[in-house]
């Protein structure tokens, strides 16, 4: 089991940028791909971006694709999502994920450990 804990969240003009960070500890040195999700209010959590276990291989959800970008840290054990050009629809609960594979997947169905969530608010 990995331990997950997301920082960096906070509220932020829209056009802005956050960095959000995921610390993980626990079983660390086997590996395991990482993505971050998000939850909207009155929103089902859906897919933001995802990473393999050496950071190679990368997604994103169409709607950040060009915005976010997604890395991971192996030997500080932290995963980051860059966030520029924040929109009032970033709004939402951010979690990062944690699954014991080298690949990453997309469906939540795939992750076995999550973080508590940090919020990211945008203003107009």
């Amino acid at each position: 089991q990995v331990q997950l804990v997301e920082s960096g969240g906070g509220l932020v003009q829209a056009g802005g940028s956050l960095r959000l960070s995921c610390a993980a500890s626990g079983r660390t040195s086997s590996s395991y791909a990482m993505g971050w999700f998000r939850q909207a209010p009155g929103k089902e959590r859906e897919f933001v971006a995802a990473i393999s276990w050496r950071g190679s291989i990368t997604s994103y959800a169409d709607s950040v694709k060009g915005r976010f970008t997604i890395s991971r840290d192996n030997a500080k054990n932290t995963m980051y999502i860059q966030m520029n050009y924040l929109k009032p629809e970033d709004t939402a609960v951010y979690y990062c994920a944690a699954r014991p594979a080298t690949y990453y997947g997309v469906p939540q169905k795939d992750y076995v450990d999550w973080g508590q969530g940090t919020q990211v608010t945008v203003s107009s």
